[in-house]
């Protein structure tokens, strides 16, 4: 398992710095975690973004999603598309309301927002507690506060994305955002490395390293955009 970070900026996209966005790879299998402001054009210097196989969406705010209209554009307008993305929709694994938020964000006003319907280009799926199976990753998903968390899975390898202590249990990376719980829930599962992202411009990114190390004496870093790890 390949794990890159598109942007790991927390709350808004700061300087030269994408907001939340996770490439994950397999088998030639490309999965999408959060697509915040930013990542679609950190995407493009990873791979074409036609390639990739599925999104998934922890949250609908902004810097967790944001870029999604960008992906429309690209997906509707491009003018030589590898294939054609009506009949190869992109599966959206994401919060149900999803569908009428991203309409809403795309559409320039009332009246368009009344036609708009982003299911053109877009294969919208609820997600549910449980693992569902795409390529290579069993992904299950359980809610966290107001959003989901994830633990991805292949036969070697194991992903957690959020500071949820079930999903972490044992995996070998534990991708969260940085906080006052993450390093006790590193050190409660037992996960194999904590990678702090979601780090706002306005914080003190050491400062919050420091606390989470108080908690997790394993192996803990501050993930960074273009960063590459291989895990397993």
């Amino acid at each position: 398992m390949l794990l890159t970070i598109l942007g790991c900026s927390g709350r808004l996209p700061g300087p030269n710095a994408a907001a939340s966005g996770y490439l994950v790879e397999a088998d030639g299998f490309r999965l999408v975690l959060d697509f915040g402001s930013g990542v679609l054009a950190a995407l493009q210097t990873r791979c074409d973004p036609f390639a990739i196989d599925a999104l998934v969406l922890s949250q609908l705010c902004p810097d967790h999603c944001s870029d999604l209209t960008a992906l429309t554009v690209l997906r509707r307008y491009h003018t030589h598309p590898p294939y054609d993305p009506a009949e190869r929709r992109l599966e959206v694994h994401a919060p149900p309301e999803a569908p009428d938020r991203f309409a809403r964000a795309y559409a320039e006003n009332a009246e368009e927002l009344v036609v708009t319907d982003l299911s053109d280009v877009f294969d919208f799926r609820p997600l549910a507690e449980g693992p569902i199976r795409r390529g290579p990753f069993e992904i299950t998903a359980a809610p966290l506060g107001q959003a989901f968390g994830f633990r991805i899975a292949t036969e070697r390898a194991t992903l957690a994305y959020g500071a949820h202590p079930a999903l972490a249990a044992g995996v070998d990376v534990l991708l969260a955002e940085a906080g006052c719980p993450v390093g006790a829930v590193a050190a409660e599962a037992g996960v194999g490395r904590l990678l702090l992202t979601h780090i706002a411009p306005w914080d003190d990114p050491d400062a919050l390293l420091a606390e989470a190390r108080t908690a997790f004496t394993g192996p803990a870093e501050l993930a960074r955009q273009g960063e590459r790890y291989r895990i397993g």
